[in-house]
Order: C-alpha cells, then sequence, then structure tokens
C-alpha cells in the first residue's frame, strides 16, 4: 500500500511523511536523500555531473540503501553529508538526469515492493507510483518556505543568510517545475495541502484521516 507526499522543498514533506509513515504503521521512503546520494557520489568521482554518460557509469555499481533515519553509501553513513547548500546546490543537474532518474525509479519501486510505505519527493504520485492509495502535493507561500529552510539550517549549524536561501529556493522551484522529465507538478489526483498556517501536527492530522478513509473503503 502506497501514500505519496509530493511538493516543493519547505513545504514540510520530509517530517510530514515521516510522522504519517509512524502513525500508520508504514515505512518512510525518502527520495531526495537518494538523489542526493548520487549527487555527493559523483562530486567525489570527480563526475560531470552535466554529462548522462557520466552519470550512468557511476550508477552501474552503486549501491544506496535507506535503512530508518539513515541514508548509506556503498555501506558508509552519509545521512548528514547529504543535506549541505552544496549538495542541494549540485542535485539539480543529477535531478534533471534521464538516466539517473529512470534507474531511481527502478530502485524506489522495488524498495516499496516490499511493504506498506510514505513515499515522499516531487514525482511520485505523477511518476512513480501513479496507481498509489493516496496522493498529496504539500506547497507553503514561499516566504514562509524560505524561512523554515534557513531555520533548518541554522539548526545544522550551516552559515547563509536568509535572502540567499530564498534565491536558490526560486531558482530550484523554476528548474524543478520547468524540466522535461518528471517536472514537479500535482497528480490530477492529488489533494492538494497547503501548510503556511498549519502546524505539523495539523498536517499530519488530515493526511491521517483521508488515508484511514481510503483504507476503510478500499
Amino acid at each position: 500500500m502506497i501514500v505519496t507526499i509530493d511538493g516543493p522543498a519547505g513545504a514540510g514533506k520530509s517530517s510530514a511523511a515521516r510522522m504519517l509513515a509512524a502513525r500508520l504503521g508504514f515505512a518512510f521512503l525518502d527520495t531526495g536523500a537518494m538523489y542526493r546520494a548520487v549527487t555527493l557520489a559523483g562530486l567525489r568521482a570527480g563526475c560531470d555531473l552535466a554529462d548522462p554518460s557520466a552519470l550512468t557509469k557511476l550508477l552501474i555499481n552503486l549501491r544506496i540503501e535507506l535503512p530508518p533515519g539513515r541514508v548509506l553509501l556503498d555501506g558508509e553513513d552519509i545521512t548528514a553529508l547529504i543535506r549541505t547548500p552544496d549538495i542541494t546546490a549540485a542535485s539539480g543537474a543529477v535531478a534533471s538526469n534521464p538516466a539517473v532518474r529512470k534507474q531511481l525509479v527502478v530502485w524506489q519501486r522495488e524498495i516499496a515492493a516490499r511493504g506498506d510505505f510514505v513515499c515522499e519527493g516531487r514525482d511520485q504520485g505523477t511518476i512513480v507510483f501513479p496507481d498509489a492509495l493516496c496522493k498529496f502535493f504539500l506547497f507553503a507561500d514561499p516566504d514562509e518556505r524560505a524561512r523554515r529552510r534557513h531555520r533548518e539550517l541554522a539548526t545544522r549549524g550551516e552559515t547563509i543568510t536568509l535572502a540567499e536561501v530564498t534565491s536558490a529556493q526560486r531558482e530550484r522551484d523554476a528548474r524543478d517545475a520547468a524540466r522535461d522529465i518528471a517536472p514537479m507538478i500535482p497528480a490530477q489526483d492529488a489533494i492538494l495541502l497547503d501548510s503556511t498556517r498549519l502546524t505539523l501536527d495539523d498536517v499530519v492530522a488530515r493526511m491521517d484521516s483521508e488515508v484511514r478513509r481510503r483504507m476503510k473503503s478500499d
């Protein structure tokens, strides 16, 4: 059984997905972490991230694992390493690479076939799991999203201004929405949820109620 949560950065997808999964007794799949892991691997290998053939070769022997709360790259715990602004900025080219997206879709479906999952990302309801039981598209006011992201980075000890976060977010949103491969758009049957003035508990409660309603009627 699959529940998908798509939407832009800063809308609260990851936190909501983790909490919803815990409430439902589902596993959580952080697909964004997979793209970040590939980005880190590419940078370490000295790959030109804009070169599709170089990334295709890189993927052949790559092993990404997502045990609860962690991200492993070839057995190494890279959970903290993939959350830096540098990885965020570099991941755009990786996420736009057709070969990477094709391979990660395969891996994501293989992982989700093992049980019940809440899957969070940007194309989960449109591309990866078009037949999901319940699909959400979570969004928020851009200024509020930037403030949330800035607080998150500050908590991690990152030195970056709110203006820099806002600028990077604007560029990323435009890139994600305009790319030819799996653009970030709501699935036609997704439930749109604005988190701007909602607490995390409010968001998850609404999602939880809808998923359980559909589970009963399924």
